[in-house]
């Protein structure tokens, strides 16, 4: 059998780009474990920081597992493209899992979020899913969910934001609302301008 599996089938590009709302899967090859420690994490959240803002998207949750990645990004400008800001994350992050002996598989999984899924209430469900995967693989206690160190909220500009805090889904739709306005401080705020 081949090593090496058959690529995975993507939708059509617009299907990743602008204001579009994309769930990924990056897992280590083999599914290894070992290279995931609080360095790695914050070496992970400055790449994942310069592809925020050069690609304009947000990450209302990541979450870094022993052997995969999760992430859910959404665009900030009807230019945004997410196969390209992944694909600079990966080249990135990969460059960095070489050094300690760990790459990731060929390919990442995706899942691009159909209508029915970008309500607020169905997204907030999603950022509960993926930020219970360690309670799920028994990394956390039942409901300690909120304390597995290697998950995280990046939102371009704003590193104080947290997840999991009484007003954090509030100030998240506000930020994010405000960064769409401003293509990700690419503009002024049309909200504030004067006639």
């Amino acid at each position: 059998m081949n090593k090496h599996k058959q690529r995975l089938k993507r939708l059509p590009p617009e299907y990743y780009r602008g204001l579009a709302w994309v769930h990924w899967t990056m897992t280590i090859e083999d599914r290894r474990t070992g290279w995931l420690d609080g360095r790695f994490l914050y070496k992970f959240r400055e790449i994942l920081t310069h592809a925020a803002f050069c690609d304009a998207l947000a990450c209302p949750i990541f979450c870094l597992m022993p052997d995969h990645i999760h992430l859910l990004c959404c665009g900030l400008t009807d230019k945004t493209d997410q196969r390209h800001a992944i694909q600079r994350l990966r080249k990135d992050t990969n460059e960095c899992l070489k050094r300690i002996g760990f790459l990731f598989q060929r390919q990442a999984y995706d899942h691009v979020l159909k209508d029915h899924e970008l309500e607020r209430d169905a997204i907030e469900s999603m950022v509960e899913y993926i930020a219970r995967n360690p309670e799920r693989k028994e990394l956390v206690p039942v409901d300690a969910f909120a304390t597995y160190a290697f998950t995280g909220c990046l939102i371009p500009g704003y590193p104080q934001m947290k997840l999991f805090q009484a007003d954090s889904w509030d100030r998240i739709w506000r930020t994010i609302a405000f960064l769409k306005r401003t293509e990700c401080f690419r503009l002024p705020d049309p909200k504030y301008q004067k006639p």
